[in-house]
């Protein structure tokens, strides 16, 4: 190689460097929901997806956990526990219309929603929505594809879809991650992909009660 076309394809690469630079995709930003974010739930047309309540750190999943042995999976703690049954009083007090319910298969998602919408409610399980975390790329695309699915498809005015289950779902799916258990998330889907309005933290509903 000439030191002509050394100079030329060093040339090439600095002027190409802002434009890979500007490709890179900046992390995701999380948004706190308003109160009138929040008032238009009344309406209907959203979809709600909650990370499960708090877990026991101490007992985590085994490698292949089994979705009828919760023994082989993380539990939720008692605080857990209250954390989604006060979620579930918030959104009965709010009057937020909630229509289908779906649920991962794992057990401290399935107790959530008990805690949340009480045992009679009818909830739809959904093996697809099972925790990504641990799993290969592969596996991973059901998942990714069940999750985005939920998320995008239309809800008809009037009512609000319900999703309970993982934080890694989300982070593979879009790239956020809820770090605090408990999250609620608000999403306006739109058929072929969906929009994120904004997140509720545990500690939030009070305030967007008042």
């Amino acid at each position: 190689m000439t030191m002509r076309t050394f100079a030329s394809l060093l040339v090439a690469l600095l002027v190409c460097l802002p434009a890979a630079r500007a490709q890179t995709s900046a992390p995701f930003v999380e948004r706190l929901l308003t109160r009138e974010q929040f008032r238009k739930l009344d309406d209907g047309g959203f979809v709600i997806y909650m990370r499960h309540g708090k877990t026991d750190p101490t007992r985590p999943d085994q490698p292949e956990p089994k979705f009828d042995d919760c023994s082989t999976q993380r539990p939720l703690n008692d605080e857990g526990r209250k954390m989604a049954a006060d979620i579930g009083r918030s959104l009965r007090q709010a009057r937020i219309p909630i229509a289908d319910i779906y649920v991962s298969p794992m057990c401290r998602t399935r107790e959530s929603a008990q805690l949340v919408f009480g045992r009679e409610a009818r909830v739809i399980v959904v093996d697809e929505l099972f925790s990504s975390t641990n799993q290969t790329s592969e596996q991973k695309k059901p998942i990714i594809e069940a999750t985005r699915r939920l998320m995008s498809a239309p809800v008809s005015p009037g009512r609000n879809r319900f999703i309970l289950a993982h934080a890694p779902n989300l982070a593979d799916t879009m790239g956020y991650f809820p770090k605090m258990e408990g999250t609620v998330v608000i999403f306006i889907p739109q058929g072929s992909g969906f929009e994120y309005v904004g997140s509720i933290r545990p500690d939030m509903w009070p305030e967007l009660l008042r």
